[in-house]
């Protein structure tokens, strides 16, 4: 799953929040925004190592206080990496924006936004890359913190997707 409750599809949309630019905006925001719509760009056509490095330059102009992007541009770098370690290591430092993230800031993208509600499909995430890594037990331990994290997750379509992705990794790991 690539989503965040909440969240915009950057395949579509662009980056969150790159298209809600405030008016007289900076120039550092300005050259954020472009790299993230350059990695989407880059994403969309298949170029996957374009993408990353647009993505990874974006993740060091954020800097360590921007928490929420942070955690949602992680979580989709880890999607974007050929090698199993390093997406695991990107869903690692989305779970950690996220562990630092304040439900106050959160909601200044999204009134309703609830950060716990980022919790099942981080840690979906998680148990899905040590599966890969060929680590089960790493990995039923990832995916009994996103079950005990489901009830965060609103009665949605994209909610079910990840209820659905839990199950069906729940069966994979019997």
């Amino acid at each position: 799953m690539s989503d965040v409750p909440g969240m915009r599809d950057m395949s579509s949309t662009g980056p969150v929040g790159a298209d809600e630019a405030p008016t007289g905006a900076d120039e550092p925001e300005l050259a954020r925004i472009a790299l993230g719509l350059d990695g989407v760009r880059a994403a969309q056509r298949g170029r996957t190592a374009e993408a990353r490095a647009s993505f990874e330059a974006l993740w060091e102009e954020l800097g360590e206080q921007d928490v929420f992007h942070r955690c949602v541009l992680a979580h989709y770098l880890a999607d974007l990496q050929d090698d199993p370690r390093a997406e695991l290591e990107w869903d690692r430092r989305a779970l950690a924006a996220a562990d630092s993230l304040t439900a106050e800031r959160a909601q200044t993208y999204e009134a309703a936004l609830q950060v716990r509600a980022f919790y099942p499909s981080l840690h979906l995430n998680l148990a899905s890359d040590h599966l890969k890594l060929g680590e089960p037990d790493l990995a039923r331990e990832q995916l009994e913190r996103a079950v005990r994290s489901l009830d965060a997750l609103p009665g949605d379509a994209y909610s079910a997707g990840i209820r659905a992705a839990v199950e069906e990794l729940r069966q994979r790991l019997r």
